[in-house]
């Protein structure tokens, strides 16, 4: 049975559910496999808990494969081409790598290629720092199984991460006006913004631009501290304007401090519609689309597949530790979005 919401239908149980890892999350899937296999990223070690400030994850890519939309199995290790001495040019005596996280597979549609995007995060090894750096790494191939790692599609830096991204359409003058989420902190708060990624070739490193999502400066309370972009819906699923996408955003509310701890708001799922000729946000929905029925903390969403005409499935991560599905339509999408 399925439990039935007002704009989504949550399915019951678990999308995974592995003997050996404990923890997964950031499903995503082979379009050319017509979504029977795909990456997912499990969790190797855990140092506290992901609704609290300190929390760590040591992380690897697995594959996944799957009879059915509602169960997939955990595989062997994604073991990418290149990917040590990748890694060892980027890495240093200063920096503990947290190993690959959240995967997107993208089919290139001006070369056929099969391309992987993932976080490359490195934290500092000492104790009293809590710096770190972001890459959003980047692996290419014929198919899932000859991916080689490449240099990251954008190098980060101690004040310019990376990571979780939108794929947009090209734009009129050629150029794909990508999102991805960075972060800034302002007077010692930590924000998760969204930012501008700009591509003529998604095969090549990317140009990291400006910020068009600024949780503070925005006004959307439940996402006024941390925003992430996540799928785009296409035109053929929802076709809203000329130039522009409907989106699903991840988002929580600024940090809070009880009994002298930092505490992080839940993240929830919302929508944004999207200009992607000009590289901006015209509307986030002013409440949450999706939080789900056992999240204590997180409802975080990854990979869309389109299941038919107006109708699709939702895979998000709950708590960071378990996958679950949605069924989406657009006609209820639509009853959210404003007069346009």
């Amino acid at each position: 049975m399925e439990k039935h919401e007002k704009h989504y239908t949550q399915h019951e149980g678990k999308v995974i559910e592995d003997p050996y890892f404990k923890h997964v999350m950031a499903l995503t899937l082979d379009p050319t496999s017509d979504y029977k296999r795909g990456v997912i990223r499990c969790i190797t070690s855990r140092t506290g808990d992901p609704g609290m400030k300190g929390n760590v994850d040591h992380s690897e890519l697995r594959f996944v494969s799957s009879d059915s939309p509602e169960h997939f199995k955990v595989g062997e290790k994604l073991n990418l081409k290149h990917a040590d001495q990748i890694i060892a040019e980027l890495d240093g005596e200063e920096w503990d790598f947290l190993g690959l996280e959240d995967p997107d597979i993208i089919l290139d549609p001006d070369t056929g290629l099969m391309l992987l995007y993932f976080p490359m995060p490195f934290k500092s090894v000492d104790p009293t720092k809590e710096e770190g750096i972001v890459h959003l790494g980047h692996a290419v191939g014929e198919n899932l199984d000859s991916l080689e790692m490449t240099v990251p599609a954008i190098r980060g830096d101690l004040k310019n991460s990376a990571k979780e991204l939108s794929v947009a359409p090209k734009s009129k003058s050629g150029v794909r006006h990508n999102l991805v989420e960075s972060s800034i902190i302002e007077n010692g708060v930590y924000y998760s913004t969204v930012r501008i990624a700009e591509a003529e070739d998604l095969g090549k490193p990317w140009e990291l631009g400006k910020t068009i999502f600024h949780p503070k400066e925005m006004g959307i309370e439940w996402a006024d501290g941390h925003a992430s972009p996540a799928a785009l819906f296409s035109k053929d699923f929802l076709d809203i304007d000329e130039g522009k996408m409907l989106g699903l955003l991840n988002g929580r509310g600024r940090n809070r401090i009880v009994n002298g701890e930092t505490v992080y708001d839940p993240f929830r799922i919302g929508l944004f519609i999207y200009d992607y000729e000009n590289g901006k946000i015209d509307w986030v929905s002013p409440e949450p689309f999706i939080g789900d029925s056992e999240a204590k903390n997180i409802t975080f969403a990854s990979q869309f597949v389109e299941t038919g005409p107006g109708e699709g499935t939702l895979y998000a991560h709950v708590d960071d530790s378990f996958v679950r599905a949605y069924t989406i339509k657009a006609a209820d999408l639509k009853q959210l979005l404003p007069q346009m």
